[in-house]
């Protein structure tokens, strides 16, 4: 298991099984920890925008909370590493949604 994903699976390890196991689906792509906030940022986007196509069921809610998830650990991420940048980056990802809107 890479550091990153280390990481991210001590932070979802108390996590309901269901949303611990979308969570690190949607991060198994991941295995660097260098820019692991820009990387749990994309997951995070990624799982919204895939909530906000499909129809409203059980299935959207689960993306709904792993965007949400995934997107705070972002922020965890970058707050370990830069809290003097943490303003900038939570800025920067309301932007980035904001275009992709």
């Amino acid at each position: 298991m890479t550091a990153a994903r280390s990481w991210i699976a001590d932070r979802v390890g108390r996590a309901p099984a269901e949303l611990r196991d979308q969570i690190l689906r949607d991060t198994e792509d991941i295995s660097a920890t260098a820019y692991l906030q820009d990387a749990l940022a994309g997951a995070g986007l990624a799982a919204l925008e895939r909530a906000l196509a499909a129809p409203a069921d059980r299935a959207t809610a689960l993306d709904l909370l792993a965007a949400d998830a995934l997107i705070t650990l972002a922020l965890l991420a970058q707050a370990e590493v830069r809290p003097e940048e943490l303003g900038r980056f939570a800025g920067t990802l309301v932007l980035v949604h904001s275009a992709q809107a």
